[in-house]
C-alpha cells in the first residue's frame, strides 16, 4: 500500500481529505471499485476461466502471494471444489528474499514462512497476488517458485491490474483491469486480514509523490 507525503499546506485540502488507517496520513478522492460481491464474482470468473484453460485440474497448484494473494488463492480453490469437486493443492509464499529494492529499501532478511504442501515439478502452478503494478514483485516470487522446482508451468491470477508494467509481464487471469496514474493508490482489502472486503483508489495532493508505508510487504504496494 502506498500513502501520500504528509503536506504542510494540508489545510488546502482539508475539505477533500480522508483519513487513512495510519495517523497523521491522508488521502484525498478515495473511491470504491470493487464491492465484496464484485470481488467474488471476479475470483468464482477466474476459477472458471483457470478450469477451462487447464485440462487436468489435478495437475494445478494455487500459490498466494503473502499477504493477500493468500487468501484470495484459498478463495479460489474454494470455488474450483465446489465447481469441479476437487480440491487442489494451495500454497503461500513469499518474496522477500528475492525482492530487487531490498538495499534501497534497507530491508532485513526477515520473511514469512513459504508454505507450498507439494511438490511443483511438472505441475501447472497458478500464481496469485492482489494487485499487479510493475511487474517486479511477480519476478521475484517466479524466481521463489524455481528454486522449489521445475513447474511445467506458471500462470498469474490478479484480482486488479492496474497497468504500468516495467516488465513484460502480464497477468493470464484479471479480476479487473483499472486505468490508474502513479500518483494513485490501488487498495485492496480482505476479510482475512482486513476485516472487509473491497478494492479503492485513492489519490494523493497534486504534485506530491508516493511514498512507501513503513513495515508494508513488497508486494502489497502494488509492484
Amino acid at each position: 500500500m502506498d500513502e501520500c507525503q504528509s503536506l504542510p499546506q494540508w489545510r488546502h485540502w482539508r475539505a477533500n481529505l480522508l483519513p487513512v488507517s495510519r495517523q497523521g496520513v491522508f488521502l484525498v478522492s478515495e473511491k470504491v471499485l470493487m464491492t465484496s460481491g464484485d470481488m467474488a464474482r471476479a475470483l468464482a470468473r477466474i476459477a472458471h476461466e483457470i478450469i477451462e484453460r487447464n485440462r487436468d485440474i489435478a495437475d494445478i497448484v494455487l500459490v498466494g502471494m503473502r499477504t493477500r494473494g493468500v487468501p484470495l488463492a484459498q478463495r479460489m480453490g474454494s470455488a474450483i471444489w465446489s465447481f469441479e469437486g476437487v480440491l487442489v493443492p494451495i500454497g503461500a509464499l513469499d518474496i522477500g528474499l528475492y525482492r530487487d529494492d531490498a538495499p534501497v529499501l534497507g530491508v532485513g532478511r526477515s520473511v514469512q514462512d513459504t508454505d507450498v504442501p507439494t511438490d511443483i515439478t511438472d505441475r501447472h502452478v497458478v500464481l496469485v497476488d492482489d494487485v499487479l503494478y510493475t511487474g517486479r514483485s511477480i519476478r521475484a516470487a517466479m524466481d521463489a517458485l524455481m528454486d522449489l522446482g521445475r513447474p511445467s508451468s506458471i500462470q498469474l491470477a490478479v484480482l486488479i491490474d492496474r497497468g504500468h508494467r516495467e516488465l513484460p509481464i502480464r497477468a493470464d487471469y484479471a479480476g479487473k483491469n483499472i486505468p490508474s496514474s502513479r500518483e494513485e493508490e490501488v487498495r485492496v482489502q480482505v476479510k482475512e486480514v482486513d476485516g472487509v472486503d473491497r478494492v479503492t483508489i485513492a489519490s494523493c495532493p497534486a504534485g506530491r509523490t508516493l511514498r512507501r508505508a513503513q513495515g508494508v510487504g513488497y508486494h502489497e504496494l502494488g509492484r
